[in-house]
């Protein structure tokens, strides 16, 4: 039983996250009545498209990848005290480290070789372009929220330059490199689950939804079983006490930073990697912000972070097909549902605590005197 004024942890990580998503559905409700269609058709379309058949799981399961990735970036930052709005340019970058492993190697060595050269190129990209705003606030005070999205922006002007006057490939307008040969992509799942006798339908999901689960393990072990873990939570809870027990704050910053850049810059495995077979522009489509929502429903733990990128997984998918069934819900209301749900997960994610305090306080029995 949880103490006066606490709430429960049962409430904090499962409770209040189910009442943040439904008090965003309601509201997105009334958004569909207002417009004349039905929520309850709505809701079901939804979910058959997200859900209701092997094509449209693979492509939530693909969406879920890049959640994920981007999630744990916003994590393992947020475990030490530090809010990274950056990793939709980590993982931009990163994306860019991906494609020059894929592009220099793509003709001379085989897929398992190329493998983790591109993971490695994508975690060395994307914790750089981390460092530097790490670097700033650790030792120039610079705020890490200003610099990081200040290197969203920055991240996006080196790709255009990079892609229209040094990579592009010759000869075409599109501002895109050459296509990689097969020996670099990675395989889909439905050719993998092919080979071993599963017969299902195509999606772009391919095996980087894999290294997306292992990220998840390594990330639990690496924050709740190892010292350098225990060091972030420290200086995230309390800095004063972190230095008192003689860890360096400005070397946990820039660890933490490094790595929640590595993890960012990984959705270019699913990508660039996985999916377009090419460097190209935009790639990211914002899922370094929605990373931030997800880690935030997910109460910061890997567990609660997959939970979360399936479910904005499936609203991307079921999104794609209410666009696709209404005539009058078209892709800007999509946007409108997903951003409710962004609003009330994200932002308003405290707004239920001080109803939930109450309530678990009253029910808590008093305590006893000695």
């Amino acid at each position: 039983m949880s103490a006066p004024g606490q709430i429960p942890r049962w409430v904090d990580i499962g409770l209040i996250p189910v009442i943040n998503i439904a008090a965003a559905f309601i509201v997105s409700g009334l958004v569909i009545l207002v417009v004349g269609e039905n929520p309850i058709d709505a809701l079901t379309i939804m979910l058959r498209g997200a859900f209701g058949y092997e094509e449209g799981i693979g492509y939530t399961l693909y969406y879920t990848t890049n959640f994920i990735f981007t999630g744990l970036a916003v994590a393992i930052a947020f475990h030490a005290g530090l809010f990274n709005i950056g990793g939709e340019g980590q993982a931009y970058i990163g994306g860019l480290g991906v494609g020059l492993a894929c592009l220099a190697f793509d003709s001379s060595l085989p897929l398992i070789a190329i493998l983790p050269i591109a993971i490695l190129g994508g975690a060395l990209f994307g914790g750089a372009w981390a460092a530097v705003p790490a670097y700033l606030q650790a030792y120039r005070g610079s705020h890490i929220v200003i610099t990081t999205i200040m290197f969203n922006f920055i991240a996006s002007a080196v790709m255009v330059y990079l892609l229209v006057n040094v990579m592009i490939q010759p000869g075409q307008m599109s501002p895109e490199t050459r296509e990689f040969t097969p020996e670099a992509w990675l395989p889909f799942m439905h050719e993998v689950l092919g080979a071993l006798g599963i017969e299902t339908a195509r999606s772009p999901l391919n095996l980087s939804f894999v290294l997306a689960l292992i990220c998840c393990v390594l990330v639990w072990v690496f924050i709740w079983r190892t010292r350098w873990g225990y060091a972030i939570r420290v200086t995230g809870h309390n800095e004063t006490a972190a230095v008192y027990a003689g860890i360096d704050p400005k070397r946990i910053i820039i660890l933490s930073m490094c790595l929640s850049g590595a993890l960012a810059g990984l959705v270019g495995m699913n990508e660039i990697m996985g999916v377009q077979h090419r460097l190209l522009l935009d790639f990211t489509a914002g899922y370094g912000f929605t990373g931030i929502a997800v880690s935030l429903m997910g109460r910061n733990h890997p567990v609660g972070i997959v939970l979360a990128a399936l479910l904005f997984g499936a609203l991307y998918q079921g999104g794609a097909e209410l666009d696709f069934e209404f005539s009058t819900i078209t892709r800007d209301m999509v946007l409108v549902i997903q951003g409710l749900v962004i609003l009330f997960s994200g932002a308003l994610a405290l707004m239920f605590n001080p109803l939930m305090t109450r309530l678990f306080s009253r029910s808590a029995p008093p305590a006893s005197g000695d």
